[in-house]
């Protein structure tokens, strides 16, 4: 199989990720993969740019992007950035000499991140997405060639899929509401974070409400 073969065929793979279901998922499941099956990706992270010029992180595949992302954030500048705000795509593969992100590459550097591509992957009536890459080793990300092609393609696909949504803000917005249960629920029983999710979850599906309606009578009733 060549390398555009196996291009192709994650393209598939991450096709099917986008399909009608949980959107937190569906994000997570395009960084996972991205580190995964993409030459030279250690890590990997979406950033959402919304209408009001809030940028977030979604789906960060390991905890010190928290940090990186905000840094581009706070400086407005770097691949994530630029990609989410200007650019289709943009490259850094030799961050610590790229004349274009001085301030910001001394913070990625130092995290041990030596390579870093911007590529934007969905761009919904209020906000924009952008997946993040990011590489240890300088000089990846070089050449986009079949890469480029490839997030191109599924920037497609995950347009399509956010048009479904109604309203991207407010599943983010959801996203962080659960998110505050499952903190909740972790300090009331000493929960870990997943068995305090699966709690939610079966909530849930034994009273047949949504998952976000649950979060919301957590967060507001203290039962």
């Amino acid at each position: 199989m060549t390398a555009d073969d196996k291009l192709l065929e994650l393209a598939g793979r991450l096709a099917r990720t986008l399909t009608s279901g949980d959107l937190d998922h569906t994000l997570a499941r395009i960084t996972e993969a991205a580190v995964e099956a993409l030459p030279d990706v250690d890590y990997a992270s979406i950033t959402v740019l919304h209408e009001d010029g809030r940028l977030e992180t979604v789906a960060p595949t390991d905890d010190l992007l928290w940090g990186v992302d905000a840094a581009q954030y706070e400086l407005r500048e770097g691949p994530c950035y630029q990609a989410a705000a200007d650019d289709v795509h943009i490259a850094s593969p030799y961050l610590a000499k790229d004349e274009r992100f001085r301030r910001y590459a001394a913070t990625a550097v130092a995290a041990g991140i030596e390579a870093q591509v911007g590529i934007r992957l969905f761009e919904a009536p209020r906000s924009r997405g952008a997946l993040n890459l990011y590489s240890r080793e300088a000089g990846s990300f070089a050449d986009l060639g079949a890469l480029g092609q490839l997030f191109r393609h599924q920037a497609t696909m995950a347009i399509d899929y956010a048009r479904e949504i109604q309203n991207l803000q407010e599943a983010v917005r959801t996203r962080g509401r659960i998110g505050t249960a499952v903190g909740i629920v972790m300090e009331r029983y000493k929960l870990s974070d997943d068995r305090a999710f699966a709690f939610l979850t079966r909530v849930s599906q034994d009273g047949n409400v949504k998952l976000r309606d649950v979060a919301e009578r957590i967060i507001t009733s203290g039962d």
